[in-house]
């Protein structure tokens, strides 16, 4: 289950990001700057409002017209992302986003070169590290943010062009100023600040956290307390996992930037292969409990209000039975 659910988001996450990189090209949308027009599967996007077309109409048809091609279609689209943010959370950032795909690969390659994660972990098992396992790291992470300072020019200029004058070297200033500085701000994210960004950098993540706390019935990865014991002989293999660092096994509130992206639920499922009552994470609807709201919500058991009713019974049983003194006075 663990591997299959892995191959899954590895074919979405590597698909997206061909997308990502080739959409431009496919003309699938693109800004054309040197038009000032979108282009959205081939065609241009306009409004077609021209000086002829105004002439011919009026402020109501105008308003149409503006209605029906750029405000209705926003909301269309926002109304579905919410929708999605409030039931699944960050599940864009876990199975879709480019830079959490390139956060995952740079996060295995330090794990597999350094030990360590980030360059502030230290390494698992003091496993020494060399010059050469962080060269190999900076120059892969630099190849990496290269592709994606190209990719996102080419949403902004004609991309069959723009490739062209780059492999001819006739690249003019002002792109080659754009992709050495977005290179050099991508390279020092992708080795230095990967999940931090995720965290607190990217505003559509921080979205999608938000609208997934005001779910309290949303999905999370949840944890079997009752079963807690058998992580005594674990050595965290499921907070190891988690690429954004979080406590998996901790409250929602703990789990604010979570992505979905199981990769906790996969190492438990691992570690608890062997075992009949399967591992201790899995996904699971919110409960509407203090712990998984975004405003704490009191929780009261109704067998602890009867006995409080019953305490307070006896005591006013007591009191109304006791003589009243300002009343013999």
């Amino acid at each position: 289950m663990n591997k299959q659910l892995q191959e899954a988001r590895l074919f979405t996450r590597v698909a997206f990001f061909a997308l990502f990189l080739l959409a431009p090209v496919l003309n699938i949308f693109r800004f054309d700057l040197t038009t000032t027009n979108f282009v959205v599967l081939g065609q241009v996007l306009s409004f077609d409002i021209t000086a002829e077309w105004i002439q011919q109409s009026d402020a109501v048809d105008a308003g149409l017209r503006i209605l029906t091609r750029f405000i209705l279609p926003i909301i269309v689209i926002v109304s579905v992302g919410l929708y999605v943010f409030w039931r699944w959370g960050r599940i864009y950032c876990g199975w879709l986003c480019p830079h959490f795909s390139v956060v995952e690969l740079i996060n295995g390659l330090m794990q597999k070169r350094t030990g360590r994660v980030t360059i502030w972990e230290p390494a698992k098992g003091n496993k020494p590290s060399s010059w050469l396992d962080w060269a190999v790291i900076v120059v892969v992470s630099a190849t990496i943010a290269f592709l994606w300072a190209l990719g996102l020019l080419s949403y902004l200029l004609p991309p069959i062009p723009l490739y062209t004058d780059l492999v001819t070297g006739e690249l003019s200033r002002n792109p080659m100023i754009f992709l050495i500085a977005a290179t050099t701000v991508f390279t020092i994210d992708f080795v230095f600040a990967r999940h931090l960004f995720c965290k607190y950098g990217c505003a559509l993540g921080v979205w999608q956290s938000l609208f997934w706390m005001m779910n309290s019935k949303a999905m999370l990865v949840k944890f079997d307390r009752d079963r807690a014991k058998l992580c005594q002989d674990c050595d965290k293999d499921c907070e190891t996992a988690c690429p954004m660092r979080l406590p998996v096994r901790s409250f929602k509130r703990a789990k604010f930037t979570c992505t979905q992206c199981a990769q906790c639920i996969s190492a438990c499922q691992n570690v608890q292969k062997d075992n009949p009552d399967g591992a201790l994470l899995e996904w699971s609807k919110g409960e509407k409990t203090r712990h998984s709201s975004l405003i704490p919500v009191k929780t009261i058991d109704p067998r602890k209000m009867q006995t409080d009713d019953s305490k307070s019974s006896t005591a006013h049983g007591s009191t109304s039975g006791s003589p009243d003194k300002s009343s013999d006075e």
